[in-house]
């Protein structure tokens, strides 16, 4: 894996960004796929034989699950920057020590179930932001399936007491805070002895088109998944089949390249139209293409990651935007509802307001031009770093502390402003 924290250190502590004085212009290529990457890499791991995953994305979310996939036996290479070789057995071995999977949502949800197909106990554990989202729902639902698992906070820290399988049957899964909980069962059911039938309990689930994400995949490396209807899906035990798998580039970052074409009235070229993505932050774009009339409402539950980026572009909209349908936002990488409020009132007290899981942003076009010194605390998410770079842009004096975390999901992020034109200082020790 690339040395993110080397490749990242020469942007510092704190990054100030200057504001753009002309319309940005460029092509830049986004980073593969976070959700998509490391999907293919598990889906790899539970097949037997060799897979080339290739457009992939290498950042530190990526790189705890191919760690911890080889910490239980995958034979894992990476022959360039954007590719993985995988070889499975079918099987997962119990590691010899915990798995420490840093703040990585995905890799721990995922890896929680698939733990269940280990020869014996698989210690999960993250890092303090880690610790404090929740997983109690999916632990709930393999306990279902028979699987003996221990988490004693409703948060990782967990165990899991593999048995080398499950037997199948039917389970249900509260998805109201996280849809990752329904796609790390989807892809334990596969493995099965027996057919599995996940149905959902209640009607929410986050950012569903990420489970659709999922079944595409599993399909791709020969699962059978039977959609019975928008809340209940039949899985086959066919196991998986290993294929070489190509991985689109990731939505969630082309939003911050969208919307600084938008903010700057500039023309990036991404290589990849909108309409082509299957991922669902790919919806930001038509909101984005509405700027500076965005609607007055918001529905971000569909594209929950795109949320960050939307929130700060309405900070220079002609009127005032409230986002709702994002309540999950309080269990991401940090309580994003909070974050963006804070630090869009840090810019100008009163710009982002908390209304109950709502957020209310107050636009003001005419903070474009202005110098208002700021220093962003980023909570260590990648998304708040990302997304207040946007701001920069317009208004001067915005500094952006520990840019590194982007290296999360898109470590080249200050590099491609760079490479339009974008002009940063940064602070080092």
């Amino acid at each position: 894996m690339p040395d993110n924290a080397g490749s990242l250190a020469r942007w510092g502590r704190a990054l100030t960004i200057t504001p753009v004085a002309a319309p940005l212009h460029g092509r830049v290529t986004p980073p593969g796929s976070k959700s998509i990457t490391n999907r293919a890499l598990l889906l790899a791991a539970l097949a037997k034989g060799d897979s080339l995953l290739s457009g992939t994305l290498r950042s530190d979310d990526t790189a705890r699950m191919a760690e911890a996939l080889a910490a239980m036996g995958v034979a894992i290479a990476a022959p360039d920057e954007t590719s993985f070789r995988v070889t499975g057995t079918g099987h997962l071995r119990a590691p010899s020590s915990p798995l420490f999977l840093g703040n990585a949502g995905t890799a721990t949800r995922f890896l929680t179930a698939a733990a269940a197909l280990a020869d014996g106990a698989v210690v999960l554990d993250g890092d303090a932001h880690m610790r404090k989202r929740p997983i109690g729902p999916l632990v709930t639902a393999l306990r279902d399936l028979g699987v003996a698992v221990d988490a004693p906070t409703g948060c990782p820290p967990v165990v899991v007491y593999g048995k080398g399988g499950i037997a199948g049957g039917r389970v249900e899964i509260d998805a109201g805070l996280s849809s990752q909980y329904v796609s790390a069962l989807l892809i334990l059911a596969a493995c099965g002895r027996s057919s599995v039938e996940v149905v959902l309990r209640g009607e929410e689930i986050g950012a569903r088109g990420y489970v659709d994400l999922t079944v595409a995949a599993m399909t791709k490396f020969g699962a059978q998944v039977e959609v019975l209807s928008d809340a209940a899906w039949r899985v086959l035990p066919t196991g998986y089949n290993a294929t070489d798998f190509r991985v689109e580039p990731d939505a969630s970052a082309a939003t911050y390249l969208w919307a600084a074409e938008v903010l700057t009235r500039g023309a990036i070229d991404l290589g990849v139209a909108a309409r082509d993505f299957s991922q669902p932050d790919a919806r930001a774009y038509d909101v984005i293409s509405t700027f500076p009339n965005m609607p007055a409402v918001i529905d971000g539950s569909q594209m929950q990651d795109a949320v960050p980026t939307l929130a700060v572009l309405a900070a220079f909209n002609e009127a005032p935007v409230r986002f709702k349908g994002i309540a999950n936002l309080r269990v991401k990488e940090c309580d994003r509802i909070s974050a963006l409020a804070t630090e869009l009132s840090r810019i100008r007290p009163g710009l982002g307001v908390e209304a109950g899981d709502d957020l209310l942003v107050a636009s003001d076009p005419g903070l474009a031009g202005q110098i208002l010194p700021t220093r962003i605390e980023t909570y260590a998410d990648h998304r708040i770093a990302m997304s207040f770079a946007l701001a920069g842009l317009k208004i001067g004096a915005i500094t952006i502390l520990d840019p590194a975390c982007v290296a999360k999901t898109y470590p080249g992020y200050w590099d491609a402003l760079a490479a339009l034109g974008v002009a940063m200082t940064p602070e080092t020790p």
